[in-house]
């Protein structure tokens, strides 16, 4: 299994909105280095859900249901999109700050690379960040 980080800004489609929704298309991604990591998801594969601008922290779990497809918002076949569902929601959000702080994780891509919206996580960062939102 791998381990991912995704990120959306909560006016646009938050936590909330996927488990309302049930399962959601994660399309409009227009970084190559982005529709690289869609293209690596696999089915079951645990996205860290991390709203983006406001809140700016990690507040649920969401699983890959569908791997990558064309993304249906653009006619460009360069562009990739997967399913995801929520699968558990963190009992307090991990803020951005928190995650900063945190010696062992300085160098994921959240905190180098703060941009891009899908990011691949080691077991071992993605288990440490969802025990901090025990």
């Amino acid at each position: 299994m791998n381990y991912w980080l995704i990120k959306s800004e909560p006016e646009t489609f938050s936590w909330q909105d996927l488990v309302k929704k049930g399962t959601a298309c994660w399309d409009g991604v227009r970084s190559y280095a982005a529709r690289n990591n869609l293209k690596a998801m696999k089915k079951d594969d645990q996205a860290l859900f991390y709203h983006s601008v406001i809140g700016t922290c990690v507040v649920g779990i969401a699983k890959v249901s569908r791997e990558f497809y064309p993304d249906p918002t653009i006619d460009d076949e360069r562009w990739v999109a997967v399913d995801v569902v929520p699968y558990k929601e963190l009992k307090k959000p991990v803020p951005l700050s928190l995650i900063k702080e945190t010696t062992e994780l300085k160098n994921i891509y959240l905190v180098r690379q703060g941009r891009l919206s899908v990011m691949p996580l080691k077991k071992e960062e993605f288990d440490l960040i969802v025990k901090m939102g025990k």
